[in-house]
């Protein structure tokens, strides 16, 4: 069944600005998933018929509007809005985290074969990893657009002696960038921390059940079609609830196979299965997805977008691009930004984070 309501925050200020007296008077904001923010006000979205109503309003309209038939939804979603997030395999969620991209391919949009090779991976890796990512995602077949499925074990031949050689020499979480069960378990069975699927669990039949006996925490994305296709003709009713709709049934599938809320993370998939227009408004539209009850991923990092907006064609040459993307998605409230550019995306979100809190301490 569709959802019929969805509540997007607005209107954002720094968590330790916010309140609530004891009557659930809202004074100052709702704090959003215990991270560092805090939100004003709510854009809803409500489907009527074959299109959508959006208006903005403030919390107490919220509070005091009679939702009728739509009562339970809406404060569903506004408890998954406010509720802290746990942690990631002990990663923290209440603040930023940085995700760098180690693609072991020779063929991704941006850096295909830069580190083709067990020693490049590591080093680059752990380069990231002293600049400043927390995660480190491996990949070892390219997803970009157009792109051909890659063989189970060409697959596992690129990864798995990257992530063993790294899991002794790195504190940093490891994910596995792959959207097939053989290799979600094999890089369990090496010591990975989390699973990354492009394809949220759908592609391989057997890998929701392959990733609910790892046991380890899951990112789902949202992609329209398969990566060779994807982008020649998506459509969509309304990209950025239909982007929900698809995550927030992944989240219930995932439920059902035995794989736990709170180790997920949903990424909206920039760039997968979407035109400029969709990607500009899933961008603007980020904090929807705090609805779902888990953290928030953006990856954005040196994409078509970047290029499309700013006349830009070298994918190497996005970096400013990609960074005022992580700005933007972090600015409403996005726990984890995939990036290429490590340093460069710290040192932004470090002054990002000083500026907010006025507090040097929170960088």
């Amino acid at each position: 069944m569709q959802r019929s309501v969805y509540l997007k925050p607005v209107g954002f200020i720094a968590h330790k600005n916010a309140g609530e007296d004891g009557e659930g008077e809202v004074w100052g904001g709702i704090p959003l998933a215990g991270g560092p923010l805090a939100f004003m006000g709510l854009e809803i979205a409500e489907r009527q018929g074959a299109g959508v109503k959006r208006r903005i309003c403030s919390l107490s309209e919220f509070f005091e509007r009679d939702w009728g038939r739509q009562t339970l939804a809406a404060a569903d979603m506004f408890e998954a809005l406010r509720q802290p997030r746990g942690r990631i395999a002990g990663l923290p969620m209440d603040r930023p985290q940085i995700m760098g991209i180690v693609n072991v391919t020779p063929d991704s949009f941006s850096d295909g074969g830069t580190f083709d090779g067990v020693q490049a991976a590591v080093d680059h890796a752990l380069k990231l990893e002293e600049e400043g990512a927390t995660i480190l995602d491996i990949g070892g077949e390219s997803t970009r657009p157009g792109s051909e499925t890659v063989p189970i074990e060409e697959e596992l031949r690129r990864v798995l002696p990257v992530l063993e050689a790294l899991r002794p020499r790195t504190d940093a979480l490891i994910s596995v960038d792959t959207r097939k069960g053989q290799l979600m378990q094999a890089a369990a069975d090496a010591g990975a921390d989390i699973l990354n699927d492009v394809s949220a669990l759908t592609y391989d039949p057997d890998a929701i059940h392959i990733a609910a006996e790892t046991g380890l925490p899951v990112m789902l994305m949202h992609a329209q079609g398969d990566p060779k296709t994807m982008n020649d003709d998506p459509k969509y009713s309304d990209v950025v609830l239909d982007v929900f709709d698809f995550l927030e049934r992944r989240v219930h599938a995932c439920a059902a196979a035995g794989i736990a809320r709170d180790k997920l993370v949903v990424d909206p998939g920039i760039g997968f299965g979407k035109l400029l227009q969709h990607n500009v408004q899933v961008l603007s539209a980020m904090s929807l997805y705090h609805g779902l009850g888990v953290p928030v991923l953006l990856g954005a990092s040196r994409k078509k977008l970047i290029g499309q907006l700013c006349n830009v064609d070298d994918a190497t040459a996005r970096v400013p691009g990609s960074i005022s993307a992580a700005l933007s998605s972090v600015a409403q409230g996005v726990q984890i930004v995939r990036v290429h550019d490590v340093a460069a995306t710290r040192q932004a979100l470090s002054v990002w984070m000083a500026a907010l809190m006025g507090d040097e301490a929170a960088v």
